[in-house]
């Protein structure tokens, strides 16, 4: 047994993927699956704002798809939004400030549909927050789990539509975000009275550490497979 430390890679089966949207676009991205069963639940993560850095690479998310396909059996999709790079390639088209990228959260769970991966989840970390909040909605999703949203461009419209999709909202929200911090999140999600919005002690907009990694891949476990976590901090 060795101890998960931040470039930990567990066992999983990898693949490169591309995803196809409506308005004739390619995007890049990454499958990982379990190694050694079928998928229990599926992961289709939405990453941060790509004109300040974000990507399918941003940390909690790179991270989440190397741990949980051997942790909890999760498919994880990662996936570049449009006009955004990383190591594995550049999506086309440009970024459109969350409207064209509806698209593109379109594109990723047909993808994940038409491979017949199970119970699709949307994890959005923050720009890709606003992306799950606004588009959620719109399809056969079994909840979103949303990672220090800012609640910029979604707006208290989009999450109304939230009163009549039954399905679960929760934020994830770091004690000290320098966005939008605990208090604030819990007034702006108010509008949606099933929304859970869950405090994080010490930890900000980032989720810098191991310890913010591993206090957010536990409550993203919880929340999609019960009762697996806590999660184990060596393999």
């Amino acid at each position: 047994m060795e101890e998960i430390r931040s470039g930990t890679i567990l066992p999983g089966i990898r693949e490169d993927i591309e995803l196809h949207t409506s308005d004739g676009l390619t995007l890049v991205g990454e499958l990982a699956l379990p190694a050694e069963s079928a998928p229990a639940v599926t992961l289709i993560t939405l990453h941060p704002l790509p004109t300040h850095g974000g990507f399918m690479d941003s940390h909690i998310l790179r991270k989440a798809a190397n741990r949980l396909p051997a942790m909890i059996a999760a498919a994880v999709l990662r996936f570049n939004t449009r006009g955004t790079t990383s190591p594995r390639g550049t999506s086309q088209g440009s970024f459109d400030g969350g409207v064209g990228e509806a698209a593109d959260v379109a594109a990723a769970i047909k993808f994940c549909a038409d491979r017949g991966l199970p119970k699709p989840w949307l994890v959005g970390w923050s720009f890709g927050t606003e992306l799950a909040i606004k588009y959620g909605p719109d399809h056969e999703i079994l909840g979103a789990i949303l990672l220090s949203p800012p609640l910029h461009r979604a707006t208290q419209q989009d999450l109304a539509r939230w009163n009549d999709f039954d399905r679960p909202l929760v934020a994830l929200v770091p004690e000290l975000d320098e966005f939008l911090p605990p208090a604030e999140a819990a007034a702006g999600f108010a509008i949606v009275p099933k929304a859970q919005v869950i405090a994080f002690p010490d930890e900000k907009h980032l989720w810098v550490g191991e310890r913010a990694t591993r206090s957010v891949l536990d409550q993203i476990a919880e929340i999609t497979v019960p009762g697996s976590a806590p999660l184990p901090t060596s393999f």
